[in-house]
């Protein structure tokens, strides 16, 4: 009993019970350069999903805001004069756009003696629809911002782990071809340091692809009521100016 106790008693006596801290202390350089990349994508990655989270909560919240006003006020004059309030809204970026291409096609429907026209019409209803469609596009690309780095993270750390895991195995029949040993106490390290490249993958890849289809779910929401308030807007453009 105690003969076949010994072996597990050298093995944690040698490995210091291999536990992560001081699995990573004995980490060779390219292990501990495998596992600093993981960790840079980790911390990165879930600093973007927070901020997207934050971002999202906030732009919804001023979006319900603004299309209350929207939807109250008389003219879009009124509606401009309260969108500084609201500028976390992709809605209202979308609005300023608009507005600002109706505004400038009645400026330039003024007389040659300087003077505005009594009649405000807009001259081209399909202008303001293409600087609508600019304006969503614009939006949904400020939206989207980090969402690459999320896609890149989920597809690259395992095969970064993978690589910490093929690289840890190689040290493990080094060792063995160094000692001679095939015992526990000669390939753990390696396996050991294998093992935590593989998880550490998984850590990093796992949070980013659940960030990445929650920002893809977001953004079809998004798309969805930015595309509906430019036909909002647009229908009262050609009821109101034409």
């Amino acid at each position: 009993m105690i003969q076949a106790l010994l072996p597990i008693a050298l093995v944690q006596q040698d490995t210091g019970g291999l536990g992560l801290t001081d699995a990573f202390a004995r980490s060779g350089p390219m292990a501990s350069f495998i596992l600093g990349l993981l960790a840079f994508f980790s911390i990165v990655s879930w600093a973007i999903f927070i901020w997207k989270v934050l971002t999202y909560r906030r732009a919804r919240a001023q979006s319900r805001k603004f299309l209350e006003v929207f939807r109250a006020s008389k003219r879009f004059s009124e509606v401009s004069a309260s969108t500084a309030r609201l500028s976390a809204s992709p809605l209202v970026g979308v609005f300023q756009a608009g507005y600002a291409e109706i505004d400038g096609q009645i400026r330039s429907n003024a007389d040659p003696s300087g003077g505005l026209t009594t009649r405000y019409e807009i001259r081209s209803l399909a202008g303001v629809e293409r600087t609508l469609h600019r304006a969503v596009a614009a939006e949904l690309q400020l939206l989207a911002r980090g969402s690459s780095f999320l896609a890149t993270t989920a597809a690259a750390a395992p095969f970064i782990g993978l690589f910490g895991t093929v690289w840890g195995i190689m040290r493990a029949f080094e060792d063995i071809g160094r000692t001679g040993s095939t015992s526990l106490v000669a390939v753990a390290p390696g396996i050991a340091e294998a093992l935590i490249n593989t998880a550490a993958g998984l850590a990093a890849a796992i949070p980013a692809l659940v960030g990445y289809n929650w920002l893809g779910g977001e953004l079809k929401r998004a798309r969805a009521q930015l595309e509906d308030f430019a036909l909002e807007f647009l229908n009262l453009s050609e009821r109101n100016f034409t």
